[in-house]
């Protein structure tokens, strides 16, 4: 379970410590991991030097190689003011998580159960809205399975 909770959600965690800490000036793929392992997360080069990348192509990191450094030159990754932005939104949402979910000595209030309601989509009255969730008009795989495999009759009975 430790390495599903690792891939799913862990890794948003080390994104924002190497957004962090590029806010702080230039890091480096191998003082990154173990700056992470300080804080207890066990990252590989094989995942820390792809997610690197990564933040690269998206364009929250851009960075620098040691010209003189060789094959292997060290490769220093900055915040680009894409990444600044990225960094500023999901510090927000940090924030918000913090009050939802406790911590940080105040705890988010929240309406009691019964008080809350689903929006209510376009075109449907307040009754409606209530009633029981509509089926999505989407075909579910079971049923494009049907209609293909009904398809496939009839093209070899023709």
């Amino acid at each position: 379970m430790r390495r599903a909770v690792a891939r799913d959600i862990l890794l948003a965690f080390w994104k924002v410590h190497i957004l962090h800490h590029a806010a702080e000036g230039p890091v480096v793929g191998q003082w990154m991991m173990q700056e992470l392992r300080r804080h207890g997360y066990d990252v590989s080069p094989g995942t820390m030097y792809p997610l690197l990348a990564r933040m690269q192509r998206n364009g929250w990191l851009r960075s620098e190689v040691d010209p003189g450094g060789g094959l292997r030159a060290r490769r220093s990754y900055y915040l680009t003011a894409k990444g600044r932005a990225v960094l500023r939104i999901v510090r927000q949402q940090l924030d918000e998580l913090r009050r939802e979910v406790g911590g940080g000595g105040t705890e988010h209030q929240h309406a009691p159960r019964q008080g809350r309601r689903l929006p209510q989509r376009s075109g449907t009255t307040a009754g409606e809205a209530s009633a029981a969730p509509q089926r999505s008009q989407r075909p579910t795989k079971s049923s494009r399975g049907r209609a293909r495999a009904a398809s496939t009759r009839r093209d070899h009975t023709e």
